[in-house]
């Protein structure tokens, strides 16, 4: 006999998020999305503003303030920033279970949120709480948490090639540590900007947020919670690639004489279902994840070198959101880990 179906609520379900949670969540055995929400498309059928969707599912777009989302068992915020902050303890306090894929809960510290973000910070109580949920790292936090901070893109990319080599604290201190990584224009979201028109994108390749980029303190909180002395010195340097969806990083790292890093990603990430440690020497592509939750990962020496360089490759939208959101959830309700998620790279 099956378990019974969670009943799932996602509030902002219009952006690219939220279209693929409603994706993968249709063809999870133990869940069932009970309510979506949206301000703009209210009355909107699903069908009828995703045609991908017809015959999938037979809900509407419902105000926030209309929908029942307390009879919800796990609600999902893909939301801008700030709307889970105000909304999502009120959700808890009614015995809800809240995953979000916006970063107010990533970072722990208050007044670098409120830096990066432009806003005060008000959720000070469920920020305390809150685990960050990146599943290779955190499992056993986030089979009882409340509450989820989904982790960035950038930073799940960036982070698991990293974490097996800090805790094993084999990276060197002092030295630079440097992610030059590139995403696809998905990442930007779906609202309607200049910098992503197809002509503005297409047949161009460009830095952005060199001077600081909202996804830097996060990943460094993450490394400084693993080894001390390396975060300081992280470059973390995003770009836009013409492609619609796919992120890789390449990571420069300075190790210890007599590290095999190859070694402890093989045994770290052994039975991780949704990490790929490829044999030494490759290189891992984009168009290997495309609607994926796996992320791919490969270690080499730099010729002549004393640097060694992490390649990883996710699909943004799955691994580096809605596909990690599910994974969390699997977690917090005791699932399969892969329930939901075993769907096959898209090739080509």
């Amino acid at each position: 006999m099956n378990p019974p179906s969670l009943r799932v609520g996602i509030v902002g379900a219009t952006g690219y998020t939220g279209v693929e949670l409603l994706r993968l969540l249709a063809g999870h055995p133990h869940a069932q999305v009970t309510a979506v929400t949206s301000r703009s498309e209210a009355g909107v059928h699903i069908a009828d503003y995703f045609p991908s969707l017809r015959g999938v599912y037979d809900l509407v777009f419902q105000a926030p303030d209309a929908a029942d989302l307390a009879a919800c068992d796990v609600v999902f915020f893909a939301t801008p920033h700030g709307v889970a902050m105000r909304d999502a303890p009120a959700l808890m306090a009614q015995g809800v279970r809240v995953v979000d894929l916006s970063a107010d809960y990533r970072l722990k510290d208050i007044p670098t949120w409120e830096h990066w973000y432009g806003m005060p910070f008000t959720a000070e109580k469920a920020l305390q709480e809150a685990v960050y949920g990146l599943c290779e790292l955190n499992r056993d936090a986030i089979r009882t948490a409340r509450l989820v901070a989904n982790p960035g893109c950038y930073p799940t990319c960036v982070s698991l090639p990293l974490i097996p080599l800090l805790k094993a604290g084999v990276v060197k201190t002092g030295r630079p540590l440097i992610a030059d990584c590139k995403s696809g224009v998905s990442g930007a979201g779906r609202k309607a900007a200049v910098g992503t028109l197809l002509c503005e994108a297409g047949d161009n390749f460009k830095a952005y947020g060199v001077g600081g980029h909202r996804h830097l303190p996060e990943i460094r909180q993450t490394i400084a919670g693993l080894q001390a002395e390396v975060a300081e010195h992280l470059v973390f340097v995003p770009h836009l690639t013409p492609m619609i969806r796919g992120m890789h990083a390449t990571t420069y790292v300075h190790l210890e004489d007599g590290a095999d890093p190859q070694a402890l990603l093989a045994a770290y990430y052994a039975d991780s279902p949704f990490v790929d440690v490829m044999p030494a020497g490759s290189t891992p592509e984009t168009r290997s994840v495309r609607g994926s939750n796996v992320c791919r990962i490969s270690v080499q020496r730099a010729p002549g070198s004393e640097i060694w360089i992490l390649l990883s490759v996710q699909d943004n939208l799955v691994k580096g959101a809605a596909g990690q959101a599910v994974q969390n959830m699997n977690i917090m309700f005791g699932f399969d880990e892969c329930s939901g998620l075993n769907n096959v790279a898209l090739l080509p």
